[in-house]
């Protein structure tokens, strides 16, 4: 379970206090995955780190009592001077997992080829967002965190393989997934909530928020 009580975040601009949250309250639970909608420059990505714990709140609290994943493209953690073989490697053995397979589970996903034993900090952004994502999976997180969707767009054969997995995952574990588009959230959200004006607007539905989303945009 991931739940916010009484949340609130902002930032100042330089000119203006921007608003993310204020006051907000909401609970997602395990086995009902959320697609949040939300226009661009409402804090999504913001909204998404806080529930990793990368950010903290102006006030209120969060509380989880599972696995929550670090977001899709989130690089904390990944060493850029080593390769995505050694860091595969790395990280399996800080969450206690096994090397081998985080290693071949990565390297099968990406498809990446010869880079895979390459230093990370010489990938594209394309290949770094698929490794990360690769390693997100890999790690079998009760809830997952995707900001925007599958990275890579252009490579039809990660997707295809990613989405699989996915939609396997689904079976036995939670996604939250915030995006813009409503066709994203399609494939993977059973409820859905809007984000705007600092408020979460809850629904059952993707439907439902669809409706108020269009509306309001």
């Amino acid at each position: 379970m991931l739940e916010f009580a009484n949340f609130s975040k902002s930032f100042w601009t330089g000119t203006q206090r921007k608003v993310i949250l204020d006051r907000v309250s909401f609970r997602v639970e395990l086995g009902n995955s959320l697609g949040i909608l939300a226009p661009n420059g409402t804090g999504k990505t913001t909204l998404i780190n806080m529930m990793a714990g990368l950010e903290k709140p102006d006030e209120g609290t969060i509380t989880r009592t599972c696995r929550i994943s670090f977001p899709l493209g989130f690089m904390g953690g990944v060493i850029g001077k080593l390769s995505a073989m050694e860091n595969s490697r790395y990280i399996a053995r800080i969450y206690g997992l096994d090397p081998d397979y985080v290693e071949a589970f990565c390297r099968w996903l990406c498809g990446i080829e010869e880079y895979f034993d390459m230093p990370v900090g010489t990938y594209s952004s394309g290949m770094k967002q698929r490794f990360t994502f690769a390693l997100m999976l890999a790690l079998e997180f009760d809830i997952y965190l995707i900001d925007e969707g599958m990275p890579s767009a252009t490579d039809v054969e990660f997707n295809r393989k990613a989405g699989d997995v996915l939609r396997e995952r689904l079976e036995s574990t939670t996604i939250i997934i915030v995006s813009h588009q409503a066709a994203t959230l399609e494939r993977f959200a059973r409820s859905a909530a809007v984000l705007r004006n600092g408020q979460l607007y809850m629904f059952d539905t993707l439907e439902e928020a669809r409706a108020l989303y269009d509306y309001q945009t």
